[in-house]
């Protein structure tokens, strides 16, 4: 789950780092109301959850609050990489002298949590990955934290005076503890400011939670229902699916991300495009299919459906007889190409050969069945 910036930064505030005061405001009037409570200069900044914020006119400095009723209602009229803007952030603005980049994030090839730092801040981080990788300092994490001489020594090199060597190792040591108490994938500063007056301050925020830890915090209930969700991966997360919507006019579904992820591949490889990615999971019982077949059936844009299943401990005459008994309860307006591999892969395409028509086609290859269901959208199209 990723949070918008204001969320981000009021989970940062929890845990005593130092942000700048704000709120957010969802239309013009209520920012200029921030604005004048504020005092003096602010930033008004577009709350989506995508980067390139800036370059796309979503944060302005405004310098009174009749001028930040004019940003926030241009902001707010924006969409930023498919994403209408439907609240700002107004948060005092700061003077700086200097910006750095640091975040906490899972290493996955060390199995580690790693902390990145660089003096590279204010830009996104991956550009300065790929155009001077020397600038980053990656440091693996030990899994009961960093010590504070630890980060200390992370920070000397690049600030050498003492007392901001301080603060920002303060500051890293927070950022730990939101990152490791929180069940954080990610929490990042970009930038993390020192101010001509000697401050170091977190002057942006970008926090990504890890889903699977949710039963463990009741209070990022806060943190959903906040964002007018696509309608189709709304339905799918009330059914307990994987699903992402798409553009396309394949839908898919598939047992397994890996498996999915490639079914997306090969459609777009014989030139189709997928209208989702949805894994069912390991098995393919009748009753997640039918939910599966459901959400994909609700989604206009879809012209044929391409289910590509491949039987492990789930044994293949299971996931057909479950396929068979989703029809069943679904009234399906696309016609339907399915794979079956795997376990009794051939006990399988038996008991579906039986079902077939021109509304439903087993194919025994993804090749082929990606063709064929790309070539049916264009025919239904």
């Amino acid at each position: 789950m990723n949070l918008h910036e204001y969320q981000a930064k009021e989970l940062f505030a929890r845990y005593g780092l130092p942000v700048l005061p704000g709120q957010v405001a969802q239309t013009p009037e209520e920012a200029r109301d921030v604005a004048a409570a504020l005092g003096g200069t602010v930033v008004v900044k577009a709350q989506v959850l995508v980067g390139g914020r800036g370059k796309a006119g979503g944060v302005k400095l405004a310098h009174t609050p009749e001028e930040a009723f004019e940003k926030a209602r241009d902001i707010l009229a924006l969409t930023i990489k498919g994403l209408p803007v439907r609240r700002v952030l107004v948060t005092q603005a700061a003077d700086i002298a200097r910006e750095l980049y640091l975040s906490i994030l899972l290493d996955r090839s060390r199995k580690l949590p790693l902390v990145m730092l660089s003096a590279e801040g204010g830009v996104d981080i991956e550009e300065v990955a790929r155009t001077a990788p020397e600038k980053i300092v990656k440091w693996p994490v030990p899994l009961d934290g960093p010590r504070p001489y630890q980060a200390r020594a992370l920070f000397k090199p690049l600030l050498k005076d003492g007392k901001l060597v301080q603060q920002a190792a303060d500051i890293l040591l927070k950022l730990w503890r939101v990152w490791s108490d929180g069940d954080c994938q990610l929490a990042e500063i970009n930038p993390l400011a020192i101010t001509p007056e000697g401050k170091v301050l977190a002057l942006d925020a970008k926090v990504s939670l890890d889903d699977n830890a949710r039963f463990r915090h009741p209070e990022w209930d806060e943190f959903t229902g906040l964002e007018k969700l696509d309608p189709r991966e709304r339905e799918a997360a009330e059914r307990g699916l994987q699903y992402v919507g798409l553009e396309g006019d394949v839908g898919l579904i598939a047992n397994g991300a890996g498996l999915a992820m490639a079914t997306c591949d090969i459609v777009h490889e014989v030139g189709g495009k997928p209208a989702n990615f949805l894994d069912i999971g390991g098995g393919a019982s009748a009753q997640v299919m039918a939910s599966a077949l459901e959400v994909i059936n609700n989604d206009p844009s879809v012209k044929s459906i391409f289910i590509n299943i491949f039987g492990g401990i789930t044994k293949g005459e299971e996931v057909a007889n479950g396929i068979v008994q989703a029809l069943e309860q679904v009234d399906i307006s696309s016609p339907i190409v399915i794979r079956l591999d795997g376990t009794n892969a051939e006990q399988g395409r038996e008991i579906l050969k039986a079902h077939e028509s021109d509304r439903l086609v087993s194919k025994p290859t993804m090749l082929e069945a990606a063709r064929t269901a790309v070539e049916l959208a264009k025919v239904n199209s």
